[in-house]
């Protein structure tokens, strides 16, 4: 938790942003000396840069852009100084977006995801990093700095039947789809089922409002609203208030990982092309002839007017991996209950061969992945250009090359550095074979045209396909 002490907030000559000073308390009072001063020296160095953009985005929340590198520019004179005390440290805001403050105080969730940031590089920098515990050639390493991560934010809970649902689906949608959303969140909250997103607004922020009024119609008080997100995507999708648990990994791929190992089933709303590299990564995991016995129940779900939209995934993967991808999820259109009842159903075969296999409830240790799947990926034209994809590998690691192609676009879309490189050297080019680029081409120019790249404003593609 965090309180604000010390100085009241103070007006500067910009109205949209203030000066104030908060205090962490809580767990970071028992920060170790040594911990103080490894943020302290990095103080303006890499790790306070991480840090400054991170606490920047979250105090950002509810804005309207999606554009990570106009957020900075338009707080280019934000800055977070650490001040040292002797119980821990002080956090002094200058030039903070004034959103945050309500009547001279910060607004509560704001301030616990501010301390969610500092904790998790700390962490994840300190513990994870400089101990040498993450070895990248090293897949099971990987999955203990992810689970690691996630423990040390307080996330996995021991003796809990399965009950997180992860919902994927993009921050650009129609209104319709986003009430359809809150309707799903509803019905998971009235059967007890807790929710995890990627913390942002859209089809992230809807299944956690919907599920806040069906937990407390059952009276459920400690409902859990997990988000998960990373430094390169936070300033695009700010956490959404609602969430009471949010946690940063460090990259991308990791944070996909935790959304596996700690969900117990996966719902999928419309959305672009950073849901579309969810769902190939989903199909790289349940494609894996190692995962082939493994109980993960999946929907793709919506509203009547997104009929077209699931219609065009479902022959994308199809055409692309073949017909098995197709027996990995169900297609459920317009009926939240029914999406939500599946869900349902599916916790009952999840707890099952948890309990078969004597494998944990709050962290999926025996689902497989491929190393290629948790190596980050760099989007950059050569590797963008260099992207293997044809026929002449298995479904699975097919499915983690496109993947790493809609994570290009994404960088392209909204990451600051990747919209950089696409202004320096024109679009990422997406090179392989027709019969596989075909069907990805159409269903980015579907994207386009639905306008589910970016949230308002003209698109401009970031990329080329190039059969």
């Amino acid at each position: 938790m965090m309180k604000q002490v010390d100085l009241p907030v103070a007006a500067t000559e910009d109205p949209d942003s203030v000066d104030a000073r908060v205090t962490p308390t809580g767990s970071l009072e028992n920060l170790s000396q040594q911990e103080v001063d490894r943020l302290l020296d990095s103080s303006r160095g890499g790790l306070y840069s991480l840090y400054r953009r991170c606490s920047l985005a979250i105090l950002n929340a509810g804005g309207e852009t999606d554009d990570a590198r106009a957020i900075f520019e338009r707080y280019a004179d934000f800055d977070i100084r650490i001040a040292r005390q002797a119980w821990g440290v002080k956090l002094e805001l200058r030039n903070a977006p004034a959103a945050a403050f309500v009547d001279g105080r910060m607004i509560r969730g704001i301030q616990e995801h501010l301390f969610a940031v500092l904790r998790d590089i700390l962490y994840t920098h300190g513990e994870v990093y400089e101990h040498g515990s993450l070895e990248l050639h090293d897949t099971q390493a990987i999955t203990n700095a992810v689970y690691r991560i996630l423990r040390n934010a307080g996330v996995l809970r021991p003796r809990v039947r399965p009950d997180i649902v992860v919902c994927w689906g993009g921050h650009s949608i129609s209104r319709g789809e986003y009430d359809y959303t809150k309707r799903v969140g509803y019905e998971l909250g009235l059967r007890g089922l807790n929710v995890c997103t990627g913390c942002g607004p859209g089809a992230m922020k809807g299944p956690m409002k919907g599920a806040t009024i069906g937990h407390s119609k059952q009276r459920i008080r400690d409902g859990r609203y997990i988000g998960l997100t990373e430094p390169g995507i936070v300033a695009a999708e700010p956490p959404n208030a609602i969430v009471n648990q949010l946690v940063i990994l460090p990259d991308i791929e990791k944070r996909l990982e935790a959304f596996v190992r700690i969900g117990h089933g996966i719902v999928v709303f419309p959305g672009g092309a950073g849901t579309a590299e969810e769902i190939l990564y989903l199909m790289g995991i349940l494609l894996d002839p190692a995962n082939e016995q493994q109980p993960f129940p999946v929907v793709f779900t919506g509203p009547e007017s997104s009929r077209d939209y699931f219609t065009q995934i479902d022959e994308f993967l199809g055409a692309t991996l073949g017909p098995r991808a197709r027996q990995c999820y169900r297609i459920v259109i317009g009926d939240q209950a029914e999406a939500a009842r599946e869900m349902l159903r599916g916790m009952d075969a999840v707890r099952e061969f948890r309990r078969r296999t004597s494998d944990a409830y709050n962290y999926n240790w025996t689902l497989a992945i491929d190393h290629g799947l948790q190596q980050p990926f760099e989007p950059t034209h050569e590797a963008m250009s260099t992207l293997a994809i044809d026929r002449h590998r298995p479904p699975h690691l097919l499915a983690a090359q496109l993947r790493r192609a809609f994570s290009g676009i994404v960088s392209g879309n909204v990451k600051e550095n990747g919209i950089k490189l696409i202004e320096q050297h024109g679009p990422f080019e997406i090179h392989g074979e027709r019969e596989l680029l075909a069907p990805l081409d159409a269903v980015l120019e579907a994207f386009v045209r639905q306008g589910r790249m970016r949230i308002g404003g003209d698109y401009s593609p970031c990329y080329r396909v190039v059969a």
